[in-house]
């Protein structure tokens, strides 16, 4: 319990120390925001910032800090710690800076500010990758609350593939509506609701497991190595755990909903709160569910080899809330969690695809053309992952990496974009490094023969990979501090002001 309550008060104690001094070396001001600016009455629309903190929340909020974490936590009570830290440090820094130099730039994406920041070539890569996530992020976030919805405590005995399929038709249709219609008059509107279902279901879990704090595990750094080998699987924390817990810890996806936010404020001034401190509350819910998983894991040992996250999450919800009408409540708030995330992946490709092809989107002929084609290939992805036994865990682990990926795309873009305000630029470039050893190590060691289900991987030998990833994190610490000082000597170039000829590669040559 007490490096449970440790990691707790990293998380909180985090949010008012190093927050505020991410905070000051951003530097808000009180320009105008997008909203205020360029409104466009689609996705550039003013929100009440109590509004704005709910969406990112929710926005951010999928399945990792529940589901990821009650796998995450099998690799032992390190994760109590690991996770704090890593939320506070990297997490919440990645996602706070996605906003804010979104918010400087007409709220783009990371996408179009790769290619002001990192240059037309890199922009390419991030876009295939980021596009290539967004989807895979729309078909597992479809594909696991359709899953929750079709378990005894929602179905009873209703439960069965039939259901299942209804459950995931519905949930494709409210996403087509929300990627479609204006920010305003869905999302703005149900979001506030979905919001109470989270905080209650939190609440309802968190009481549940207050008795059961004291069976949990604690850390002790005398014994740190056999902490790093407690997976019951004997996968290595480095890169294992990092994937798994991605929402807890760094989510690249959380980069692509940023900036659906920042479309949306009043004032930069608010920007630590709902961005950086938004990270913060997942991040506590986060523990929340890694100390449940670990009571159930303790009561129910079987459970660590072969039960799928959803099963672990139905015994667990079962077990420490009987009482049926608020066991019911908090698996709905987990199936929230879900889904609105997916909705605004898919919203945040339509407006990626948009910015870069100069596609306007207040019109409902061009919303129509780009969204339609996404979900075309969405539903086809969703269809063979479920008709294929393995494709569930293929989309998985292609999930789980590209969105690492994607954290190292966002944090390459704002280690640029403070190297080129000559400011200090270690806050960022230091997670970056370390999400592009982790990335690279997973892809270079992971194969169907370490991992089940492994759709990509070299296989390598576990130490060969790892000095590889870390010679790949060097090399890319270095080339971005490089272009960032090359861009601090380019004429006409502001970091702070989205100019249309950088938008087009046009960047004027350095002095």
């Amino acid at each position: 319990m007490i490096t449970f309550l440790i990691g707790i008060a990293i998380l909180i104690g985090g949010y008012f120390t190093y927050g505020k001094f991410v905070e000051h070396v951003f530097g808000p001001d009180d320009r105008k925001t997008p909203a205020l600016e360029n409104p466009d009455g689609v996705d550039r629309v003013v929100l009440p910032h109590w509004k704005n903190m709910l969406i990112q929340l929710l926005n951010i909020a999928g399945i990792g800090p529940v589901i990821g974490v009650i796998l995450g936590i099998k690799f032992g009570a390190i994760v109590f710690i690991l996770l704090p830290i890593g939320n506070v440090l990297g997490g919440a820094v990645h996602d706070y800076f996605s906003g804010m130099v979104s918010m400087r730039n007409n709220g783009y994406n990371v996408p179009a500010l790769s290619r002001k920041f990192l240059g037309k070539g890199p922009a390419k890569v991030v876009m295939t990758l980021i596009s290539v996530a967004l989807i895979l992020v729309g078909a597992v976030f479809t594909n696991t609350p359709a899953a929750l919805i079709n378990t005894p405590i929602l179905a009873g005995s209703a439960v069965s593939p039939t259901l299942f399929w209804v459950a995931v038709a519905c949930i494709f249709a409210y996403y087509f509506a929300s990627t479609f219609f204006p920010i305003d008059k869905i999302i703005g509107r149900i979001y506030p609701i979905f919001g109470a279902l989270l905080i209650l279901a939190s609440l309802a879990i968190f009481v549940g497991i207050v008795p059961n704090l004291n069976v949990l595990d604690e850390f002790c750094f005398s014994d740190i190595m056999s902490n790093f080998h407690k997976h019951p699987a004997g996968q290595p924390i480095i890169p294992m755990l990092f994937v798994t817990i991605a929402c807890g810890i760094i989510s690249g996806f959380h980069s692509t909903q940023s900036p659906l936010v920042a479309r949306t404020e009043v004032t930069e001034r608010t920007g630590r709160q709902t961005f950086y401190g938004m990270m913060i509350i997942e991040g506590l819910i986060g523990m929340v569910w890694a100390a449940g998983g670990m009571f159930i894991y303790h009561q129910m040992p079987e459970l660590l080899t072969g039960a799928s996250g959803v099963k672990v999450l139905s015994v667990l919800v079962s077990t420490v809330i009987p009482w049926a009408p608020i066991s019911i409540l908090v698996v709905v708030g987990v199936i929230v969690l879900a889904i609105t995330s997916g909705d605004t992946s898919l919203r945040s490709l339509r407006l990626t695809i948009a910015e870069l092809t100069g596609m306007e989107q207040t019109s409902i002929r061009n919303r129509l053309l780009l969204t339609v084609p996404m979900f075309a290939i969405c539903a086809i992805i969703i269809f063979w992952s479920n008709l294929n036994p393995e494709g569930f865990n293929i989309l998985w682990n292609y999930f789980s990496w590209s969105n690492q990926l994607m954290a190292v795309c966002s944090l390459c873009v704002a280690t640029v974009y403070l190297r080129s305000k000559k400011k200090n630029f270690w806050i960022a470039l230091i997670p970056c490094m370390f999400m592009t050893f982790i990335t690279c190590d997973y892809i270079l060691w992971v194969s169907p023969e370490n991992l089940k289900g492994a759709p990509l991987g070299f296989g390598l030998d576990y130490k060969t990979a790892l000095v590889i990833a870390l010679h790949d994190a060097v090399i890319l610490g270095f080339l971005l501090c490089t272009r960032g000082k090359t861009l601090t000597k380019m004429e006409g170039f502001d970091p702070d002001r989205w100019n249309p000829e950088l938008d087009e590669g046009k960047v004027p040559k350095a002095q």
